[in-house]
């Protein structure tokens, strides 16, 4: 995937149509406001990849509040192993 590309706020309000088309082949449009990120403007395939990666995210759990079964599991578990 190539570089997302910046661009200032302004610029990408006053050309939106161009940005538009320029997301499909970038992937992603910086949005940008005196040198920060504020936005950003995402290609759909682009955007779709984001909301996977998302729906990916794993809930944290802290050692403490597991039932002990289940540290002894993880404890005894072997990387690579298929789960029992």
């Amino acid at each position: 995937m190539a570089e997302p590309r910046d661009v200032p706020a302004t610029e990408f309000s006053r050309n939106f149509a161009r940005y538009r088309e320029e997301a499909i082949a970038e992937k992603i449009i910086r949005v940008t406001s005196h040198g920060r990120v504020i936005g950003a403007y995402l290609s759909a395939s682009e955007a779709a990849h984001y909301e996977k990666l998302k729906r990916k995210e794993t809930q944290s759990l802290v050692v403490g509040e597991l039932p002990e079964d289940v540290v002894a599991a993880i404890g005894s578990a072997e990387y690579g192993a298929e789960p029992r």
